[in-house]
């Protein structure tokens, strides 16, 4: 059996994949993959997924230059979601410009911004 027929993907062809810094331990993004991005993933060791707003494969980092050195890739007991553990390059995963995508924090009753952009994406996609 092929290791990738052990992955549950959802209707789509789809499954959720977490990318954490592997030093850190700190979640630095969400993103999908199919079957395909998932073995380019594991060949080339830099995290490829699937842009479902694009309809087509995305290596991270390919217009920023933010690529994701993958150290380690798990999943969890339902097969139905990836961890990707990365070495984030340029220190920098959101498209925003920040470390993390997850940059904003519930506080009260509304969202609060509690990282502070690193680079400004202007910068970064010309």
């Amino acid at each position: 059996m092929n290791w990738l027929d052990e992955i549950n993907f959802d209707d789509n062809g789809l499954i959720p994949a977490i990318a954490q810094d592997a030093s850190s331990g700190k979640i630095l993004m969400m993103a999908w993959m199919n079957r395909e991005s998932l073995q380019l993933t594991a060949d080339s060791r830099e995290a490829v997924y699937w842009s479902r707003s694009r309809a087509k494969l995305w290596h991270k980092g390919e217009e920023s230059g933010h690529i994701q050195k993958v150290i380690d890739i798990r999943f969890d007991c339902d097969q139905d979601v990836i961890l990707l553990k990365v070495e984030q390059q340029g220190g920098i995963a959101c498209h925003t410009g920040r470390e993390s995508c997850f940059y904003r924090q519930l506080q009260g009753e509304q969202w609060v911004e509690v990282e502070s952009v690193i680079k400004d994406p202007k910068d970064i996609y010309t």
